[in-house]
């Protein structure tokens, strides 16, 4: 995909686009410590009927660095995006999420429902699933919490600024685990992750993500229940050891119609599986 920006009145956003732009837009949110590059694999595979917008997250890839904790709360992320998609003329779409654009995704489609006309996420909690969401975190604090220790690390103040500058190879290359070392990920995907973690400021605007996380559980509670009312494909990559197989159980019931699909694949199931993750879309758009 070819990449641009765009200014808007929340501030300075970096997309990348391709696919027909007469076609129907997808509009893609990547998560964390990704870009939005992590869809260049999975677009290579997509039916080329379609517009595909990327961008990128605030804090994260090319777009602008806050220094404001505020504005990393996941439902003023959703206005972000919501506004980068009024700039490029965009009305109705479909909208794909993958970790914490997923949560942003789900964010995008309780503001604007009847625009997001189809939503697909993959592995990361379903907001309003507040008992599946309890069950997992049942299962993961009886571990002692060890697989959120990364979020731990990044919500004390100034820790993640103070050690990750100098270190951004280690640090962004360990969350890829054997599938950036084998190969499995592209080693060129990898290293573009961490050229956009060098950028300054970037050990802190990411951390925001996490230093919000109390603020966004007490919105994402008075959700608790609230319904999606656009058809949602549910991509899970079943080896992930965050997002553990718990965050799945009822899902169903805050759907009015959820399709999953389970990949054998890691956390960053569309970078390891991009053909698998692209054909479950394309069926799931053109039903």
């Amino acid at each position: 995909m070819k990449t641009s920006k765009v200014s808007v009145p929340r501030g300075f956003f970096n997309y990348r686009y391709g696919g027909d732009e007469k076609g129907f837009p997808i509009v893609f949110i990547h998560g964390w410590p990704e870009s939005s590059y992590c869809w260049e694999q999975v677009v290579k595979y997509l039916s080329p009927n379609f517009r595909l917008i990327a961008p990128d997250l605030r804090g994260l890839g090319d777009s602008e660095r806050t220094l404001d904790p505020a504005l990393y709360l996941k439902v003023e992320l959703a206005r972000d995006m919501v506004e980068v998609i009024d700039a490029l003329d965009i009305k109705d779409f479909y909208l794909v999420g993958h970790d914490w654009g997923g949560i942003v995704a789900q964010e995008v489609a309780i503001a604007c429902p009847t625009r997001v006309k189809r939503l697909v996420i993959m592995n990361i909690p379903v907001i309003t699933n507040s008992r599946g969401n309890k069950e997992a975190r049942d299962v993961i604090n009886s571990w002692g919490g060890l697989p959120h220790w990364y979020q731990y690390f990044q919500q004390q103040p100034g820790l993640a600024e103070a050690m990750i500058k100098g270190n951004e190879e280690v640090w962004v290359s360990y969350f890829f685990g054997r599938a950036g070392r084998e190969g499995k990920i592209p080693r060129e995907a990898i290293e573009e992750y961490i050229r956009c973690y060098k950028i300054e400021h970037t050990p802190a605007t990411a951390a925001y993500y996490y230093r919000a996380m109390r603020h966004d559980y007490a919105r994402w509670e008075s959700l608790a229940g609230k319904k999606f009312p656009m058809p949602t494909l549910y991509v899970y990559g079943e080896k992930d050891v965050v997002i553990i197989p718990q965050y799945l159980n009822h899902i169903e019931d805050v759907f009015d119609s959820i399709r999953v699909v389970r990949i054998e694949a890691g956390h960053f199931v569309q970078e390891e599986e991009p053909e698998k993750v692209a054909q479950a879309m394309n069926e799931f758009f053109m039903s």
